[in-house]
């Protein structure tokens, strides 16, 4: 019933595409850009609900207050404290490694105002685990949800972050003057 309605909601009533070209195996990490609005937050949750998934996210802590807490953990939310220096990276990738099944989404931009300096934490995630990073854009303007890309972390974040970075130079976000991939 739930993921029906998502359904019609997002592609029939609100007008969504998707194009999807790369495989989804048991473990990933999605690399979710740009991420401009909370509006991302409810798009993405009702995505999820088209295809069936339950997909966790990172959120800062402030937003697990009562009763929203309750609420962000049931659809899978994760509290992150930012201000401790704790290795959630460490956490999340031996989570990663020792469960079947694992998918969590990151917005890499850490913010919904414009910063060109792109968080790493998802791909030492993903390196640490040994999970494939799902490169997921959101424009608003075409109406379009895309994944077209994988990427398997080497090591040389250098120069993957910057691949990162030109998969989603295109993309317009809720609010585009909030999306920054920097100086390349």
């Amino acid at each position: 019933m739930w993921k029906k309605f998502c359904i019609w909601l997002l592609y029939k009533r609100l007008g969504w595409k998707k194009v999807i070209t790369v495989p989804h195996p048991s473990k990933y990490i999605i690399c979710l850009a740009p991420h401009t609005s909370n509006w991302d937050f409810m798009l993405g949750q009702v995505y999820s609900g088209a295809e069936g998934w339950k997909i966790n996210f990172l959120m800062k802590k402030e937003w697990f207050f009562w009763p929203l807490g309750i609420v962000f953990r049931k659809l899978g939310g994760i509290p992150v404290w930012r201000s401790k220096s704790m290795s959630m990276t460490d956490q999340l990738a031996m989570t990663a490694r020792s469960a079947k099944s694992f998918k969590l989404c990151i917005t890499p931009e850490g913010t919904r105002s414009k910063n060109p300096d792109w968080k790493k934490g998802f791909y030492y995630i993903a390196q640490k685990a040994g999970l494939p990073i799902l490169l997921y854009g959101i424009d608003y303007e075409r109406r379009l949800i895309q994944c077209t890309q994988c990427i398997i972390p080497d090591g040389d974040i250098d120069r993957q972050m910057k691949e990162i970075k030109l998969y989603f130079k295109d993309f317009k976000g809720k609010k585009p003057e909030n999306f920054s991939i920097g100086d390349l």
